[in-house]
């Protein structure tokens, strides 16, 4: 695996990390005068440095399971333990994909403007499932790991 399974760690530390400092800011910052005047400041910034997180995760993944010879063992429909998790892990980045695209596309129109209802709902509602994906991500990446 070599430098590819140290990068992939690097960035998946630094997506999970940021999720949980966004996480737990959104938590504790409830003071609505604060929260205008942090997240305007670090959304952009948060937001761009997480893309390129995500985009080094994905690469990362793609080319050791490419080197691992696991390709093959996932289209040819392989039911082992490790393709099976594999699957399920793969399952939830793609949902974790769509979702990190939504919540940038709202967060991104609406910096530094108000939200209606409906972007609120939904920007909040992405960003707490993005949260519990990435553990339980996390959680499949350490099976794997054991397998390997």
């Amino acid at each position: 695996m070599g430098w590819s399974i140290h990068l992939h760690l690097i960035s998946a530390i630094a997506w999970i990390g940021g999720a949980v400092f966004m996480f737990v800011l959104g938590i504790f910052m409830r003071d609505k005068a604060s929260q205008r005047e942090v997240y305007p400041r670090i959304g952009p910034l948060f937001g761009y440095y997480q893309i390129v997180s995500l985009l080094l995760l994905v690469s990362t993944g793609g080319f050791m399971i490419s080197q691992n010879g696991m390709l093959p063992l996932l289209l040819d429909g392989n039911q082992s333990e490790i393709v099976s998790t594999l699957q399920k892990k793969l399952i939830l980045v793609g949902f974790l994909i769509v979702l990190t695209i939504i919540h940038f596309i709202i967060a991104h129109k609406t910096n530094t403007k108000e939200r209606t209802i409906l972007q609120n709902i939904i920007s909040r509602g992405s960003s707490l499932l993005i949260f519990f994906i990435n553990l339980w991500i996390l959680h499949y990446a350490i099976i794997i790991r054991h397998y390997l």
